[in-house]
């Protein structure tokens, strides 16, 4: 359990505790699931769910898993992830079938119930890096985009870096040390420590895409009737590219809204007529903090634009994109 936890932080940029689940709760389940399981109660984004973690993956059966995790539900009344350490590749794709909740520390996580669909980081050799974590992507895009702004990572010390974009000092410190561990920065400094990056904006972009570190800050879109009020939503997608570029925007209005934030709203039934297919607005929730970065933009940053839609396979949008990249990268 510690190294899911661990990759919750790593991946989702929260910190949880896993408590085994009380015995007066072990007693309203079958005890043969007892003996499959180890289960834990952990909080996620406000959401009670039951971690079970399977003791014997020898002989795996997805149709048996299915049936015992329905059971422990229909007892316990909550959201239920299995946590394997190992999974075969048709076996993965049984459970995204089924709909079914799980986590591969380190490599998979596919939870439908709370909207989270990572993308596998299966390494193909020894030799590929792991991606960035997402508060680490944020410092990236905001160095390579401040040579206009007055702002300056490289001037403030960590505990200014995490009041300037809303995180905790431990986040912080967790993002430059992600930095450090892929040789992109140096840490200087005693009492107050500070960060040098070691290469210029383009060198450091194209460092970044050679090395595969960046990740698509999209968890997934959902759809809404109506923007959530009390929020200052920023425009993504095509709806924000179009502000950069000549690309005529989309009937289909497009807005980030970072995964806490969403989740708050989820879970105080604030979003109208949420469904993932179709609505008058989209929200793309984030990885991490949408910010417009450039002053008087209602926008998402432009790279993020970027790294969102790479993989759109649409020669407008592929043109749109390099125009981008033309603008801020060359």
């Amino acid at each position: 359990m510690k190294n899911v936890l661990k990759y919750l932080n790593e991946v989702l940029g929260i910190n949880v505790t896993a408590n085994p689940i009380a015995k007066s709760n072990q007693g309203q389940l079958p005890m043969y699931l007892i003996e499959i399981f180890n289960l834990y109660n952990i909080n996620l984004f406000n959401t009670d769910v039951v971690f079970a973690e399977l003791k014997n993956e020898e002989g795996l059966s997805i149709l048996q898993i299915e049936k015992q995790l329905q059971q422990i539900h229909k007892q316990l009344n909550k959201i239920v992830v299995i946590v394997l350490e190992n999974i075969k590749a048709y076996n993965r794709k049984r459970l995204i079938e089924k709909q079914i909740n799980f986590i591969v520390p380190g490599k998979q996580m596919y939870l439908p119930d709370l909207l989270i669909d990572l993308r596998e980081s299966y390494p193909r050799d020894n030799a590929q890096k792991e991606t960035l974590i997402p508060s680490a992507q944020l410092l990236i895009i905001y160095q390579i985009l401040s040579d206009d702004l007055n702002w300056k990572i490289q001037e403030h010390p960590f505990k200014d870096i995490a009041q300037k974009f809303g995180y905790t000092p431990m986040t912080i410190t967790k993002a430059i040390n992600n930095l450090k561990s892929h040789s992109l920065i140096d840490v200087i400094g005693a009492k107050e420590k500070f960060i040098r990056f070691r290469y210029d904006k383009k060198a450091l972009w194209e460092k970044l895409k050679k090395d595969n570190l960046f990740v698509n800050p999209v968890i997934k879109t959902v759809y809404v009737d109506e923007k959530p009020k009390g929020l200052s939503l920023l425009k993504s997608n095509i709806s924000a590219l179009s502000t950069f570029t000549d690309l005529n925007p989309s009937n289909q209005a497009y807005y980030a809204i970072e995964k806490d934030e969403f989740y708050r709203l989820q879970k105080s039934n604030q979003l109208v007529n949420q469904n993932p297919s179709e609505g008058k607005y989209a929200l793309e929730i984030w990885k991490y903090k949408p910010l417009s970065i450039i002053s008087n933009m209602t926008v998402v940053d432009p790279l993020s634009i970027c790294l969102s839609m790479q993989d759109k396979s649409d020669e407008r949008i592929e043109m749109a994109l390099d125009q981008v990249l033309k603008r801020y990268i060359w």
